[in-house]
């Protein structure tokens, strides 16, 4: 068959899907799609982010009617291809991805999409298909963007030259499977590159590009282990400034070799940035051993998806703020970015505890 006529038979099963949608529409609001599943694909439990999110999309497809699956592959490729592939056995009505490498779910996305399966890619965009129907995240390159600035404000980096002032760091950047993470490198260097050039910042290393500074499946070990080999090779007689840090896991291993070399928290510390407003993050911001992290709210995000959702069962198009930015290989996808906010030590508890993300309690705060 011709992709033409694979294109126009997909193009005939949604529509069918949005007709019978519509027709449920003057039911019972809790009762809206009785028979509507929604397969939701998420990458690991190790991450207390992903735990965040799987609950908020659950309960809120659920509050809607929908019935819910999800599924976290603990970072295994396999798994998640294999999950993928049972949800689509068992003919889920709609998906919702957030994968571990979206190259590996191509031929399952395909077959979504040839039987007309709406796929939502959720935080990380699926790359290389035209199954995807919406994309849902945070401005990533915003969130390199921010941390860049932060560092360039706590360092007062755009008077440093003329005062005779320079700072070394060192950069711990995502993983290369993770479109997200090209995009927050970009943010990052769009800011500390002219820096860079200048002196004021000095990279002792000489690793600034994303291919030599990306860490494979945000692992937090892998990180520990590229800060212990920075500090034994370059590190040995002079002080390590600012670890550039994409992701609280990182920050985490970070802390751990600074530890085992010396470093105090309180006198020699580096500034150690990071990414998710995890809770051991926050608490570390508190302590002194973290100096801010990204905060990206999972209920806004999950609530977003969720809207997308619905609008697709009911032949609607949901809000949308970027059309041109996030280009997958095969086409611009329309998509919805939440916005990030940067947290440091001065408002956790205007925006983290106020906002009801999280207690005193929970942050050691009480």
């Amino acid at each position: 068959m011709s992709f033409a006529k694979e294109k126009l038979k997909a193009l005939k099963a949604i529509a069918v899907a949005l007709t019978a949608a519509v027709l449920l529409a003057s039911c019972d609001s809790k009762l809206l799609h009785p028979q509507m599943v929604i397969g939701v694909l998420l990458p690991t439990t190790s991450s207390e982010r992903w735990i965040n999110d799987g609950d908020y999309l659950r309960n809120n497809l659920i509050s809607k009617g929908y019935k819910v699956e999800v599924r976290f592959a603990e970072d295994n490729i396999d798994l998640q291809v294999q999950q993928l592939k049972e949800m689509l056995e068992s003919n889920v009505h709609c998906l919702v991805i957030a994968s571990i490498d979206s190259l590996a779910l191509l031929d399952g996305l395909t077959q979504a999409y040839k039987r007309g399966i709406p796929v939502i890619s959720y935080d990380r965009l699926l790359l290389n298909t035209q199954a995807v129907s919406y994309y849902v995240s945070f401005d990533n390159k915003n969130v390199g963007t921010q941390i860049a600035q932060y560092i360039e404000t706590q360092y007062q980096l755009e008077t440093a030259k003329d005062e005779g002032r320079s700072y070394t760091i060192e950069f711990f950047m995502g993983s290369p499977d993770d479109n997200n993470a090209i995009k927050l490198h970009d943010g990052i260097i769009e800011v500390l590159d002219k820096y860079l050039k200048s002196g004021v910042l000095v990279c002792k290393s000489g690793e600034t590009e994303f291919g030599k500074t990306c860490i494979l499946r945000w692992s937090r070990d892998t990180a520990k282990k590229r800060c212990d080999n920075l500090l034994d090779i370059y590190y040995k007689d002079s002080k390590l400034d600012i670890a550039c840090s994409a992701y609280d896991g990182f920050a985490y291993g970070i802390r751990d070799s600074l530890l085992a070399h010396g470093y105090k928290v309180g006198t020699n510390w580096p500034c150690v940035t990071g990414q998710d407003a995890e809770i051991k993050a926050v608490q570390n911001i508190i302590e002194g051993s973290q100096a801010m992290t990204i905060y990206k709210d999972s209920r806004e995000l999950s609530a977003k998806c969720v809207t997308m959702v619905d609008a697709l069962f009911h032949g609607m198009r949901p809000e949308i703020n970027n059309k041109t930015d996030y280009n997958n290989g095969r086409m611009n996808v329309l998509s919805y970015l939440c916005r990030p906010v940067t947290i440091d030590a001065f408002n956790i508890e205007q925006i983290l505890v106020q906002g009801g993300y999280y207690t005193k309690g929970q942050l050691g705060l009480e």
